[in-house]
Order: structure tokens, then C-alpha cells, then sequence
């Protein structure tokens, strides 16, 4: 992996586990040769792991919507900056840029843009691992959603397998370099999509 997009809050949390641990993701990647592609702003657990990353050498590319910028939110030291119009054009542009997905804690964006990007993996329009970073167990209850899923016929034991994790970082880019997804997809093709 070249490059990883991470999806992470644009808060700090309760916890300071959460910081740390998002400022040692972006040193780990720096310190590994993996370029860091994140949502571009300088607050919360998304300006810790660019500081991290940074701050030990590391290639760090921001995707911002315009509208963001102009709240001041902008980290300013970054690699580079893209600057789009839409959010749905950062998580296309993220995708185009990264070769894996990690997804730290947060909210609903960090949510919304991690399953949309995970849901493409099940559509078969990529093929990219994708990890939960599970620090304190914050991922349990989605994990066991997940499983509930699967056990109540409305996803596939095959796509559940494609949901990595695990609570510590080398680990889990251990996993992330050995994935291998399923064979089985959904009903389009990247070529009929």
C-alpha cells in the first residue's frame, strides 16, 4: 500500500487514547513509507494523525470541500491540498488517490464515509482493504451489527469478512497488506456502474 485514506473525527473525543493513537496511525504510516490521504482540516483526531504523519517525515494530502476552507479549518502544512467542490467529490478523489481505508473513531461523516467507500468494495468497484482502528473497543457495537447482519440474510458472510480490525496499529496494516477480498460481489461491475 501507497497510500491509505483515513476517516476520523473532526473532534478530539472524550478519551485521549483517541489523539494518541491518531497521531501514532499518521507517525506509523510516515515511519513505513505510506502516504497519508485524509479529509484535510487541522481540528480534532484529523489534524493528530496529519501532525503525526508529518511530523516524522511522512506525505500528507488533504481533500477539503470549499466550503470548509472558508471556516478556517484548513491544516496549513500539509503536502498538498485538493480543494473540491462537493463531499461527494472528496470521497471519489480520496478514493482515486488511496490503495486502503482506515477509519478511526467518530461520527456520523466518519461513518457515512467509511461504509460508502466500504459499500463500493462490496459493489466490486474496488477491490481495497478496509480497516477499523477499534481503539478501546469504540467499534464493538458496530462489529456486532455487523455480525447481525449477516445473521439475519441481509449481508453476506463473505462482505462481513471484508470489515478488518483490530485495536492495534501494526496489526491491523498487517491485515490490511494480506487482505484478500471475496470473489463473490454484488450484481454490477466497475465497467456497468
Amino acid at each position: 500500500m501507497k497510500n491509505i485514506v483515513v476517516f476520523c473525527g473532526s473532534s478530539m473525543g472524550t478519551d485521549s487514547s483517541y489523539e494518541e493513537q491518531a497521531y501514532q496511525l499518521g507517525k506509523t504510516l510516515a515511519e513505513s513509507g505510506i502516504g497519508l490521504v485524509y479529509g484535510g482540516a487541522k481540528v480534532g483526531l484529523m489534524g493528530a494523525v496529519a501532525n503525526g504523519a508529518l511530523h516524522h517525515g511522512g506525505k500528507v494530502v488533504g481533500v477539503l470541500p470549499h466550503f470548509l476552507q472558508t471556516k478556517e479549518i484548513a491544516h496549513t502544512g500539509l503536502t498538498e491540498l485538493i480543494l473540491v467542490d462537493t463531499m461527494h467529490e472528496r470521497k471519489t478523489k480520496m478514493n482515486q488517490l488511496c490503495d486502503g481505508v482506515i477509519a478511526l473513531p467518530g461520527g456520523f461523516g466518519t461513518l457515512e464515509e467509511f461504509f460508502e467507500m466500504f459499500t463500493w468494495g462490496q459493489l466490486g468497484l474496488h477491490n481495497k482493504p478496509m480497516g477499523l482502528l477499534n481503539i478501546g473497543g469504540f467499534y464493538d457495537e458496530l462489529i456486532a451489527l455487523v455480525r447481525r447482519m449477516v445473521d439475519n440474510g441481509f449481508l453476506k458472510a463473505e462482505n462481513q469478512q471484508m470489515l478488518l480490525c483490530h485495536s492495534d496499529i501494526p496489526q491491523l496494516l498487517e491485515q490490511m497488506n494480506n487482505y484478500q477480498p471475496p470473489t463473490v460481489s454484488k450484481w454490477i461491475t466497475k465497467e456497468t456502474a
